[in-house]
């Protein structure tokens, strides 16, 4: 099927000259605003997600369920984005993504059950994916490598802000009786409208005219390959056992959607994955470097807010409050690392430091218990926030430095993909593997408590310690305690072999001009 795409005609259109500063700082307050809340969607519910599951009667599954449809959209969409912003209007595109995130978002603070919740989750993520990629290539589409560093630098600040500030946000919401938890899906409304206001005022990109012909059967067998992989191990070890006649079926049909995928990529006239890009071996080195940093990176934020609100009984204000040094870690090194990238035009030393501190901070928070003095657990969340700091806009930056202008999109959001699809496999793996070590540790715990095996009453749901007796509540913190330590010990190395990986990418210095 064949589709003309112009690009949008307007005053962008017409100016082809360079930003200035001060028109770049301006049009990046719309892109910084439009990226909070897309990361933020993804995050503010997850200290209110025990509060909202109780509400609408959802158990474990759902609650892995909320979290992965978003990662799974955002995942599976964001390549579609990136190469239409190759084809189209990038500022129509990010405000189309912003009305898609607008609409979803209200829907979902409607919601009257799990499944409608589910559903509007995964419309919200592809908004949110569209979001999180589209503003990265539009800053690298208004100013040169060796100038962008210092501007990503705000874009990790921001990240960290609403990846690690969002579940303080939805903990405050959910804490304050004459909001409710609908309102965690209401609050990023109107910050997405001040984006769209923003954008439409100060973004003017030069467009370029192209007639080009849409892959529609690209983007149907990527999207059908991720979705089935990424079902298959959010259900994997909860519907059904990891080694079964599903799980086969399941990542046989993904493999064979991913290898459809290649075949019809490379007879695509303009692929939404462009094969050639992996000929790159930054490309390649940072799209695996992704998929570990992922892994490790959306673990950390769902994992650490039910360790604070179950092992330790914080509510979800102060578990939200108790990750401030992970907030400032990856917001301080990504605002600095930033402009000594634009200062020296270096950027590998950051993200072998990054990885490496990655997978220190990770194996520290391994060695949390419910009882591990908050200062042992505040050094840990600062040096991994650090890692993180120092690798995820890097990892983008290494690849856009690579690639010619006009790849710039596809590119761009292929880091993005890879790093959001390690993210989803790794909630939903890491989540697993939380709930059978929880399991198991309770189990042991009421053993030798000589207490009966239901004691905990915690099954497949998320428990109510205020509801528990007395005695059997010191049991269930510690099992979630040292099960939450497992996942972080089982995380490091992922974040060890990204370490390795990144040794490996041939550092180029940053190109001064926009030119391929």
């Amino acid at each position: 099927m064949t589709t003309t795409v112009r690009a949008a005609a307007g005053a962008a259109a017409t100016d082809d000259r360079p930003m200035t500063h001060r028109q770049v700082m301006e049009a990046l307050s719309g892109l910084l605003l439009g990226l909070f809340v897309a990361v933020l969607s993804s995050t503010v519910v997850s200290n209110a997600l025990p509060r909202i599951l109780t509400d609408l009667h959802g158990g474990q599954s759902a609650y892995t369920w909320v979290i992965t449809a978003t990662l799974l959209t955002l995942t599976a969409s964001t390549p579609i984005w990136g190469k239409l912003a190759d084809l189209a209007s990038k500022k129509v595109l990010l405000q189309i993504a912003l009305v898609v995130y607008i609409a979803s978002s209200a829907l979902a603070g409607l919601s009257q059950n799990t499944g409608q919740l589910i559903a509007c989750r995964a419309l919200q993520g592809v908004g949110a994916g569209g979001v999180t990629a589209l503003a990265q290539i539009c800053l690298a589409a208004m100013v040169p490598p060796r100038e962008r560093g210092r501007y990503s630098g705000y874009f990790g600040a921001v990240f960290a802000l609403a990846t690690i500030g969002g579940p303080l946000i939805g903990g405050v919401i959910v804490d304050t009786s004459w909001l409710g938890w609908r309102w965690c899906f209401y609050v990023g409304i109107p910050f997405a409208l001040a984006a769209i206001a923003v954008l439409q005022r100060t973004l003017k990109l030069p467009v370029v005219r192209r007639r080009v012909r849409i892959d529609y059967a690209g983007a149907l067998v990527v999207t059908g390959a991720v979705s089935l992989l990424m079902i298959w191990i959010t259900l994997a070890g909860k519907s059904y056992a990891w080694l079964s006649w599903q799980t086969a079926a399941m990542v046989g049909g993904g493999l064979a959607l991913g290898a459809l995928a290649v075949a019809v990529e490379r007879r695509a006239a303009e692929p939404i994955v462009p094969p050639h890009l992996f000929r790159h071996r930054t490309v390649t080195l940072a799209a695996i470097a992704g998929v570990l940093v992922g892994i490790g990176m959306y673990g950390a934020t769902t994992f650490l807010s039910q360790y604070f609100q179950l092992a330790r009984e914080k509510s979800p204000t102060v578990a939200g409050l108790m990750t401030l040094p992970m907030i400032l870690g990856l917001a301080v090194s990504s605002t600095v690392a930033g402009r000594l990238i634009t200062r020296y035009g270096r950027w590998k030393a950051f993200l072998v430091a990054g990885t490496l501190l990655l997978a220190v901070g990770f194996a520290l928070l391994g060695t949390a218990r419910a009882d591990t003095p908050y200062g042992m657990l505040a050094v840990s969340m600062a040096v991994t926030g650090t890692g993180l700091g120092l690798t995820m806009q890097n990892l983008v930056l290494a690849v856009q430095n690579t690639v010619p202008h006009g790849e710039l999109g596809a590119a761009s959001s292929v880091v993005t993909f890879f790093r959001t699809l390690g993210g989803a496999m790794g909630v939903s793996a890491l989540g697993a593997l939380m709930n059978d070590r929880v399991g198991h540790y309770l189990a042991e715990n009421l053993a030798a408590a000589h207490l009966p095996a239901g004691a905990g009453a915690v099954g497949g749901g998320i428990p109510d310690l205020h509801r528990l007796p007395a005695r059997v509540v010191p049991l269930v913190t510690d099992a979630f305690g040292h099960g939450v330590g497992v996942v972080f010990l089982v995380a490091a190395p992922f974040a060890l072999l990204a370490f390795v990986t990144v040794l490996f990418i041939r550092e180029t210095v940053l190109r001064t001009t926009q030119q391929d």
